[in-house]
């Protein structure tokens, strides 16, 4: 069995940082891509950052320069540093992880619980 668990959520007021943390643990072979996305009301999920194995990171337009997203393999953890945050950063947000269990299984995106961030103005 596989989990990934995260925590670091809360409410903040605007201007305020925050940070994510999300740690993948069971029989866990190899992670690839590791990522958080954020589903807020009424909206469809988003992908807010990623971050390969190599340490490569992409973003959402709306994030960059605000958010960092980091990670530790040995850990089999993924961060997000979040700062400046606005109203508008208000949502439920999921990590996901792109994993191998074995040497022979496909690789298969695992989520997380989410974890709720609020940003008041």
């Amino acid at each position: 069995q596989v989990q990934l668990v995260e925590s670091g959520g809360g409410s903040v007021q605007a201007g305020g940082s925050l940070r994510l943390s999300c740690a993948a643990s069971g029989t866990i072979f190899s992670i690839a891509e590791m990522g958080w996305y954020r589903q807020a009301p009424g909206k469809q999920r988003e992908l807010v950052a990623a971050i390969t194995s190599r340490g490569i990171a992409s973003y959402v337009d709306s994030v960059r320069g605000r958010f960092t997203i980091s990670r530790d393999n040995g850990k089999n953890t993924v961060y997000l540093q979040m700062n400046s945050l606005e109203p508008e950063d208000t949502a439920v947000y999921y990590c996901n992880a792109n994993l191998v269990r074995s040497w022979n299984s496909p690789p298969a995106d695992t989520w997380g619980q989410g974890t709720q961030v609020t940003v008041s103005s």
